[in-house]
């Protein structure tokens, strides 16, 4: 594989958040991972993590690689994301920003296809 800089810190910083959920109860650990993940990368590093993962030995702790369905693709609907759905737009005027489900970390537009 060839790698840049960046798709190996990626892969690294994939890895230390796997090695800390390694410390925590067998049956939180996968689902721990995706979450960091989802809650804290932005799109493109979420979107080069599904590219990298799907390389046979990228360099990702098995961890990693169990954890990886559950990580939100960058375009794919996900009801059950946090801050998403219709509860989260009642009560927001007009229906913009954070309460109607649009994320900080997430296009404001949403991606089309023609």
């Amino acid at each position: 594989m060839s790698e840049t800089g960046t798709d190996a810190k990626l892969i690294r910083m994939a890895n230390q958040i796997a090695t800390f959920f390694l410390s925590q109860p067998e049956e939180v650990r996968a689902e721990g991972v995706a979450t960091h993940i989802n809650k804290f990368w932005e799109v493109r590093m979420r979107r080069r993590f599904h590219e990298l993962v799907a390389i046979p030995d990228a360099g990702f702790l098995p961890l990693v690689i169990e954890a990886a369905s559950g990580i939100k693709r960058p375009g794919a609907p996900d009801a059950t994301a946090v801050g998403l759905g219709r509860e989260a737009a009642d009560g927001a005027p007009g229906g913009k920003g954070v309460a109607a489900g649009e994320s900080l970390s997430e296009p404001s537009i949403p991606e089309t296809t023609r």
